[in-house]
């Protein structure tokens, strides 16, 4: 997301905010989210300051931007995220897989307008956008315990460590203008919740305990992303700390 800044900050308060989130439930723990208090109620806050505050202006902008235009400043912001995708691809040697983010990358920054035109998916590109959380599960380290980031949303510790890494790698952070820089981060912040608007409404609508809704299916998905949908069992999960030479 757009909020690095806060991404990075969260990384380094949260652990000091779990030592005092030990408090035992009333039922059984689920073994993936052992800080279940903490996350909750994070979760709470995240959800009434979306509603007060992001919502509205996710909805304000969807309203007035015209549908070939928000189309457009998705790409744009997609194209970025090819960077931090081609090092990951190249740090998990799928040396295809960083061609084609590179080709990408080339093709809608240049014929594509800066990427506000998809070029590269009309003439056989795929989008893979890998992360430094997808990179860690590749060299099997695994998810680590479920967390709820303040403002953030959903993460793991695996998720939250590789963090430093999409900061590091990500072109919009390296702007030395400064007021450039948060204008397109808040942009990008708004654009991307505003995509998510339908999906909101569907958990809502849908989901008896919105929690675990978006806990389980965030896990779900980071683990197929990581596997490049194949997940290995428990019993083949390689471990990363046996892979590391001291």
């Amino acid at each position: 997301m757009g909020c690095c800044g806060l991404r990075a900050l969260s990384c380094l308060v949260v652990p000091a905010l779990l030592l005092g989130c030990a408090s035992k439930p009333d039922r059984e723990v689920d073994p993936r989210d052992p800080l279940e208090p903490y996350n909750r109620a994070v979760f709470r806050f995240n959800m009434d300051f979306d509603k007060a505050f992001v919502q509205p202006i996710a909805k304000g902008y969807q309203k007035v931007t015209p549908e070939s235009v928000d189309r457009g400043i998705t790409n744009f912001f997609d194209n970025i995220a090819d960077v931090t995708s081609a090092v990951n691809n190249v740090l998990q040697f799928k040396m295809s897989r960083a061609g084609s983010d590179v080709g990408r990358l080339f093709i809608n920054s240049t014929v594509g307008v800066l990427g506000f035109i998809d070029v590269a998916t009309n003439v056989g590109l795929p989008s893979y956008k890998e992360d430094f959380g997808q990179t860690l599960g590749y060299w099997g380290l695994e998810q680590g315990a479920y967390l709820v980031m303040p403002l953030l949303g959903p993460s793991s510790m695996r998720d939250a460590l590789g963090m430093g890494g999409d900061i590091v790698t990500d072109p919009l952070i390296s702007l030395r203008e400064h007021e450039v820089r948060w204008v397109l981060l808040g942009a990008q912040v708004i654009d991307q919740r505003a995509d998510l608007l339908t999906t909101t409404q569907i958990i809502e609508d849908a989901s008896i305990d919105p929690y675990s809704f978006v806990r389980d299916a965030y896990l779900q998905r980071r683990q197929n992303l990581a596997y490049d949908g194949h997940p290995p069992t428990d019993e083949s999960q390689p471990d990363f700390w046996d892979e590391v030479e001291f």
